[in-house]
C-alpha cells in the first residue's frame, strides 16, 4: 500500500488524466474522492481538495471560491470553522463537564448501561445537551450569514444523534449532499487541531491498495513528468 500528498495543481493533472483515461472508476462525494477499480477491486483513490467545487459526477466547475465550515467533536470537546478560500475567517472551541473522571467514560456511554440516578449524572446529562444545542447556535449563524458549500465532519457515532437532536436545529440534515467525512482521526478537536485538518483537506492525496501500487507510480510519474510543483512528503 503506498500514499502521497500532493498538491492543487498535481490533483488538476490528475484529474485531467482521470477524465482522459480509459477507468473503470466512480466518485464518492461524501468523501471527495474517486476511486479505480479493477476486476470490481477498489485499487487506487484520489481524495480532491476541500477548495474545488465539483458537481455531483467529480467534475471541477472551479478552484479556490468554496466556503466551508469543519466541525469536530469528541466528549467533551469541540472545534468549529468556518473558511472561506482555505483561510480561516471564524471559530470557536466548545467544552463539557461530559467525562466520568474516575471511569473516564463519557455520560452518553454511561446513560446506556446505568441511567441517571445521581446527582453528577444528571449535571452531565446536562452539560451534553447544552453543549450540542451551543454547538448548533454557532453553526446556524455560520450557515445563515454565509454561502456554504462545504460541511467537513469529525464526529464519534455515539454522538451523532445528539447532534441532530438538539433543541437547536442543525443547519443541515444527515443527508445534505455538502458533508464532507473528514478522513483523518482527530482524536482531540482543539482550534490548533482545527487548523492542522484543514491544511490536509487543502491538499489531495493518492492512495494504492498492495495491487494498485503499479498504477500508483505511474500517476506519479504523471505528474512529476509535467514538471509540476512536486510535494515530496509523504503523509
Amino acid at each position: 500500500m503506498k500514499n502521497k500528498i500532493i498538491s492543487n495543481s498535481q490533483c488538476l493533472i490528475l484529474l485531467n488524466h482521470l477524465e482522459n483515461g480509459e477507468f473503470d472508476k466512480t466518485f464518492i462525494p461524501d468523501k471527495n474522492k474517486w476511486v479505480i477499480y479493477k476486476d470490481q477491486e477498489a485499487i487506487l483513490q484520489l481524495r480532491l481538495p476541500i477548495t474545488y467545487e465539483l458537481d455531483k459526477h467529480g467534475r471541477l466547475i472551479g478552484e479556490e471560491g468554496v466556503n466551508y465550515v469543519l466541525l469536530m467533536i469528541r466528549s467533551g470537546i469541540a472545534s468549529i470553522g468556518y473558511f472561506e478560500r482555505g483561510v480561516n475567517l471564524d471559530h470557536k472551541v466548545f467544552r463539557a463537564y461530559m467525562v466520568r473522571k474516575k471511569q473516564g467514560t463519557s455520560q452518553i456511554k454511561h446513560l446506556k448501561t446505568k441511567g441517571k440516578s445521581r446527582a453528577g449524572s444528571r449535571v452531565r446529562l446536562a452539560e451534553t445537551l447544552d453543549f450540542f444545542e451551543d454547538i448548533n447556535i454557532r453553526m446556524q449563524g455560520y450557515f445563515s450569514m454565509h454561502r456554504i458549500d462545504r460541511i467537513g465532519i469529525s464526529c464519534a457515532t455515539t454522538l451523532i444523534p445528539y447532534l441532530f437532536g438538539s433543541k437547536t436545529a442543525t443547519a443541515f440534515d444527515k443527508n445534505d449532499r455538502r458533508i464532507l467525512k473528514i478522513p483523518k482521526h482527530v482524536q482531540n478537536p482543539t482550534y490548533e487541531a482545527l487548523l492542522e485538518v484543514n491544511e490536509f483537506l487543502k491538499k489531495g492525496e493518492l492512495k494504492s491498495s498492495d495491487s494498485g501500487e503499479v498504477l500508483f507510480d505511474q500517476f506519479v510519474n504523471k505528474i512529476t513528468e509535467t514538471d509540476a510543483d512536486v510535494d515530496t512528503d509523504d503523509w
